[in-house]
C-alpha cells in the first residue's frame, strides 16, 4: 500500500464501456492484457478529473479518437471495492467507428493483448465477475434511448 493512501482511502481507475452500433446491434468494446479482460481504463492520479483521465487513456490504448458521450458526462457507474479499497469507474462513450489501434505498452509482446468488438452476451462470459454490475447498467442506459 502506497503512504498517500490509508487503508480507508478509495484508490479509483476510471475508463470507458465504448459502444458501437454495427448497423444491427451495439457491441461492446473489450480489451485483453494477458489472462484478463477489461474495458480501457486507468488509474487516477490524485487530484486529476476522472472523466479527463478516462478520455486520455481511452483514446491512447484504443486511437478512437471520435468518442460521443452521448449519455452525459455525469452518467457513471462504479464497481464494488475490492479489498485493498480499489474502485473502478466507468463511463459510456459511443464510437462512429470499429477501427481500433491498440497500443501495446513499451516491451511487451502484442500475443499479450487483444480487442475485440462483442455483444453484450459475449461480454459476459469473457468479463471478470467485478463487471457485471457496469455490464447491466450499460444494458439499461442503452435500453433507455439516449443516443
Amino acid at each position: 500500500m502506497s503512504p498517500s493512501h490509508s487503508p480507508l482511502s478509495k484508490i479509483l481507475s476510471a475508463g470507458f464501456c465504448v459502444v458501437f452500433f454495427d448497423g444491427q446491434r451495439y457491441r461492446l468494446l473489450a480489451l485483453r492484457s494477458f489472462d484478463s479482460w477489461d474495458f480501457p481504463e486507468a488509474l487516477v492520479p490524485e487530484g486529476e478529473d476522472a472523466l479527463q483521465a478516462a478520455l486520455d487513456e481511452t483514446r491512447a490504448a484504443t486511437g478512437l479518437e471520435d468518442l460521443e458521450l452521448n449519455w452525459g458526462s455525469e452518467a457513471f457507474r462504479e464497481t464494488l471495492a475490492a479489498d485493498d479499497g480499489r474502485v473502478s469507474r466507468y463511463y459510456i462513450a459511443q464510437s462512429k467507428t470499429d477501427d481500433v489501434v491498440l497500443r501495446v505498452p513499451a516491451g511487451e509482446g502484442q500475443e499479450d493483448f487483444e480487442f475485440r468488438w462483442v455483444t453484450f452476451e459475449e461480454a459476459e462470459d469473457i468479463l471478470p465477475p467485478r463487471l457485471a454490475i457496469i455490464l447491466d447498467w450499460v444494458i439499461s442506459q442503452l435500453a433507455s434511448g439516449k443516443r
